[in-house]
């Protein structure tokens, strides 16, 4: 069978190997690998791949894929939160960046007025798909740069098809934009309350209907059906498919099943996300871009700059800090994989030059490159950026609260909450601080003790009396932030007892260093978990298993580390009950043990078994004696070794 797109499938993939693998000796981030493998492999570099339009159609599976995932991870009710983001700061940024790029290139660079508008509309989109997947990867989607970061995209998605309608405009010809437009929106607001409909009286049925059946080949099927599907009717009123995929996600984020749905996708996304950047960077042409680099360098950084800036001014305008502002700014600088298609529309109704195009597409690339690096660099720009203007992040004329031996709570997100709870349970004096003004303004109205404010900043944390708390827990999701709360913390009171939460086992050396007492890493909680459920498998005593957790809590993530074995070796009790195991068997009917009592049936001396426990009907009967009397439908807690188990099981089946 001849597949012609096979070859170069199998050149791409064995390229973007290699590449990925040097830059990730180098430290360079394996998305920036993927599009140096375009490039390479690209019509514009070597000319390996001889059927790039073949490649970029299996891409764009990519990006609905990742959208999939990202509507799967939030719910309609985080999306309701989301809609000041997305309505306020999406306007904000939109009409900003489109306000600047057009002014220089009417009234600087001389376009025309066509042309300057579609520039406009160029610079102000954003890579929906670089975005969340470097904010994922560092696990930023929920701290509030990245949910004002994905406020902002949903907004640039949702214009993107009057942009598109709006091209010929630039013309002259109209072909009906303002009926299309209306048109388009009717059908997308018809469509959206269908699928509302179909996921809260067709989806749960359906979803539970495969689920019974416990196949992973159908329930794959499903969830890629499901994507595919919805992403197919929001394309066929003119919508994008990848917006169409995120709806998808979202209508489905508040199953049952979201985790599983999410592990079916998970696969293909990586796939064809991959390729969906490698696609990228074959638009490129290396050597009209060598050509013109000059103008190519000066177009990247103007458009990084300016964008940067702008979004943060959005940023600002929603009512959130110098250092979220800054972090927003430098993840939304780039340029859009949309605005690819526009630029392409707009060279093809000769709204721009190719000269244009072509210099549009390298600086673009070149943006898109370097976003990665902008957004591990935020952090520190950030720092960098607060200490120059000397923000403080608390208002002049807000009154100094007065608190004294009190509960510090930093971050209200779902760990917040709960320690906020029980707080307030036990009657212990706590105060609030957040960054996202919306959760402030909400829960102030509740009567939640909280205010507003950037922990990393020395004032924000005297304002709220941090010299005379007791204790001080770090809940928020910024790596970056928490560290710099607890450092400053620390400084300010020595005595304060501080204890942070962080993801990953990488951080917890650097809080402990800072002077957090305690830190709680949710990936080194989990392995305790996994560790202590297995140890306990293998019949190990509980206060070994006991003493062996709180060692390695003691020693923090260096008791994981291979030479700290041996001093956890005097905690290994005598393994020979270590190939015990209890199963769990129910007596039937046909059994020779219905109707006995366990002194009779000599489980123990015949059959090397040991009953544990029993339950018959609603009564529980923990260690039954030799008196107790089998019947028909108990269900025994049976203890022994995997072979004695397996021998037995016949026995209490009626099998033997």
């Amino acid at each position: 069978m001849d597949i012609p797109v096979l070859p170069d499938i199998t050149i791409v993939f064995g390229l973007a190997v290699v590449v990925i693998l040097v830059c990730h000796r180098l430290k360079i981030p394996a998305l920036v690998g993927m599009l140096l493998t375009g490039m390479l492999c690209g019509p514009h570099g070597l000319g390996l791949v001889r059927s790039a339009h073949d490649v970029e159609i299996l891409s764009e599976i990519g990006v609905i894929m990742l959208l999939f995932t990202i509507g799967l991870e939030l719910s309609l009710a985080d999306l309701s939160r989301l809609k000041r983001p997305v309505f306020i700061g999406g306007t904000a940024q939109m009409v900003l960046t489109w306000a600047v790029f057009f002014g220089l290139a009417f009234f600087v660079v001389d376009f025309s007025g066509g042309s300057s508008v579609l520039i406009g509309m160029l610079a102000a989109l954003s890579s929906t798909a670089i975005v969340l997947k470097t904010l994922q990867e560092r696990s930023e989607m929920e701290a509030p740069h990245g949910r004002v970061s994905l406020g902002i995209l949903i907004f640039q998605d949702l214009l993107a098809v009057p942009m598109m309608l709006a091209v010929p405009l630039l013309t002259g010809r109209t072909f009906g934009f303002t009926n299309s437009i209306v048109y388009t929106v009717g059908k997308g607001a018809l469509i959206l309350i269908l699928l509302v409909v179909l996921s809260r009286k067709l989806m749960p049925g359906l979803l539970l209907s495969i689920v019974r059946t416990r196949s992973r080949e159908l329930f794959l099927l499903t969830a890629l059906g499901i994507c595919l599907a919805v992403s197919l009717l929001t394309a066929s009123i003119g919508l994008s498919l990848s917006l169409g995929a995120f709806l998808a996600g979202l209508l489905l984020s508040g199953s049952d099943y979201r985790e599983n749905l999410h592990e079916a996708v998970l696969p293909f996304k990586d796939v064809f996300t991959s390729l969906f950047f490698i696609s990228i960077g074959m638009l490129l042409n290396v050597t009209s871009a060598s050509a013109h680099l000059g103008e190519v360098l000066a177009a990247a950084a103007l458009l990084l700059a300016v964008k940067a800036v702008v979004a943060g001014v959005a940023t600002r305008i929603l009512g959130y800090p110098t250092r979220t502002a800054v972090l927003v700014g430098l993840a939304l600088c780039q340029v859009g994989e949309f605005s690819f298609i526009l630029a392409k529309a707009g060279f093809a109704q000769g709204v721009i030059s190719e000269h244009f195009y072509q210099k549009f597409l390298a600086a673009s690339i070149l943006t898109m490159v370097l976003a990665p690096f902008c957004i591990s660099l935020a952090p520190r720009a950030a720092g960098i950026v607060c200490r120059l203007l000397g923000v403080c992040d608390t208002p002049e004329d807000a009154p100094k609260a007065h608190y004294s031996n009190h509960l510090i709570i930093l971050g209200f997100g779902a760990g917040g909450r709960q320690l906020a709870r029980a707080a307030k349970a036990a009657d212990i004096p706590y105060v609030i601080l957040e960054m996202n003004p919306d959760t402030v303004r909400n829960e102030a109205k509740k009567g939640e003790p909280i205010i507003f404010g950037d922990a990393s900043k020395p004032g924000v944390l005297a304002h709220i009396c941090v010299q005379e708390a007791k204790a001080l827990a770090v809940v928020i999701s910024d790596a970056a932030a928490a560290r710099r709360a607890v450092e400053i913390a620390r400084f300010e009171n020595p005595a304060l007892y501080i204890v942070a939460r962080t993801r990953f086992n990488t951080e917890i050396a650097a809080l402990l260093d800072l002077g957090a007492n305690d830190v709680i890493a949710e990936e080194f909680e989990a392995s305790l978990g996994v560790f202590t459920r297995v140890m306990d498998k293998f019949m190990l005593p509980r206060d070994d298993i006991e003493r062996m957790v709180q060692d390695i809590r003691r020693e923090g993530y260096k008791a994981m580390l291979p030479g700290s074995l041996e001093e956890m070796a005097g905690f290994v009790p005598d393994k020979s009950l270590a190939g015990l195991h209890v199963a769990v068997f129910t007596v039937h009917d046909r059994s020779p043990l219905a109707g006995r009592s366990l002194m009779d049936v000599h489980l123990r001396r015949e059959h090397d078994l040991t009953v544990a426990a029993a339950r018959r009907g609603e009564e529980f009967v923990p260690n039954p004696d030799g008196p107790f009397v089998l019947a028909a439908g108990d269900r025994l807690y049976v203890m022994g070794t995997a072979e004695a188990l397996k021998k037995g099981a016949g026995l209490f089946r009626g099998t033997v």
